[in-house]
């Protein structure tokens, strides 16, 4: 008796670490300003998670990504630019990137260092989209929309614009 007690406790709980993990919590990244962003603590907001690079083609989307965060911000939404050298567009340290962006876009957004997005050294957020979800960057600006529980409302490529209806219309039923 008291093994199958031990044996379904341990399920739960490695089911309930388990939950927690596939809804995106627990993951941290490094923020360019210091300290970490911890995706947890975004509980109960939805989140746009974009990989982003400085000299990419589609940086004008900085401005659209921080005309998002403008303007559902105080709705709950909360945008996490991820800047990624793994395109080969990316500047070449965290206090270009952080410069240029607040140079060039007057980037507010939450912001991490810069962080491998695909491959053997991609982040373990990056790992869990492709290994739950089968998402992968194929290039800069890629965009992942999480819900309130974490989990993944929707993912885009870079061609979609940010404040398109196409994303607007999956983060305003999710705001506040």
């Amino acid at each position: 008796m008291t093994n199958r007690f031990l044996a379904a406790a341990a399920f739960s709980a490695a089911l309930v670490t388990g939950l927690q993990a596939q809804a995106g919590a627990a993951f941290r990244f490094n923020s360019i300003d210091g300290g970490t962003i911890d995706l947890d603590s975004f509980s109960g907001r939805p989140v746009l998670v974009v990989n982003t690079a400085s000299l990419c083609g589609f940086s004008g989307q900085y401005d659209d990504l921080q005309a998002l965060q403008d303007t559902y911000g105080t709705k709950g939404l909360v945008v996490v630019a991820v800047p990624s050298d793994d395109f080969n567009q990316e500047l070449p340290d965290d206090a270009a990137v952080k410069e240029y962006c607040a140079a060039n876009f007057d980037l507010t957004l939450p912001m991490t260092e810069i962080t491998s997005v695909t491959g053997s050294a991609a982040h373990p957020f990056y790992v869990w989209l492709k290994e739950e979800y089968g998402f992968v960057p194929g290039w800069n600006f890629n965009k992942v929309l999480l819900g309130p529980e974490g989990d993944v409302v929707a993912t885009w490529g870079s061609v979609t614009n940010p404040t398109s209806a196409a994303i607007t219309s999956k983060i305003e039923p999710l705001l506040n």
